[in-house]
């Protein structure tokens, strides 16, 4: 994957469903050279599908926020585990820096957004964590 790629994929986050001419213009290449590397990246595998974000994707977590933890002794792994089977968790990434994990928090209330950190501050190893709850989304990808 070149620079070229790299530019047609960002240009495609933005709008997946851009005509080839706009693309094309865009990028200042031809319709055919976008045309076979956008087959090119499918048939790779780096471009796996092409997504859809509704109004109802975003108004179903209404309470929205990371959760930085940090994480005592050897125990990343497990607790990544355990965050992972938590409905209302919607992504785990390790990290670097202060922090060993950081999760992405989805709930109906406020309420409910606050029993889930409580449940997560009770996991045996978590030694910390900090939490910022996400006011609006500005892109999404």
């Amino acid at each position: 994957m070149d620079n070229t790629d790299e530019r047609l994929i960002a240009a495609l986050k933005q709008d997946a469903r851009v005509a080839l001419s706009d693309l094309a213009a865009t990028l200042n290449l031809s319709r055919t050279t976008v045309r076979n590397r956008l087959a090119r990246l499918q048939q790779s595998g780096e471009i796996v599908g092409y997504s859809v974000i509704t109004r109802a994707d975003v108004q179903s977590d209404p309470v929205r926020g990371l959760m930085m933890i940090g994480i005592e002794g050897r125990g990343a792994e497990r607790i990544i585990r355990q965050l992972a089977t938590m409905s209302e968790v919607r992504a785990v990434h390790s990290t670097n820096g202060r922090w060993d994990v950081i999760a992405e928090i989805g709930a109906r209330t406020l309420a409910d957004f606050d029993a889930v950190l409580f449940r997560i501050r009770r996991l045996e190893g978590v030694a910390q964590s900090e939490t910022n709850l996400l006011l609006s989304t500005r892109k999404a990808v």
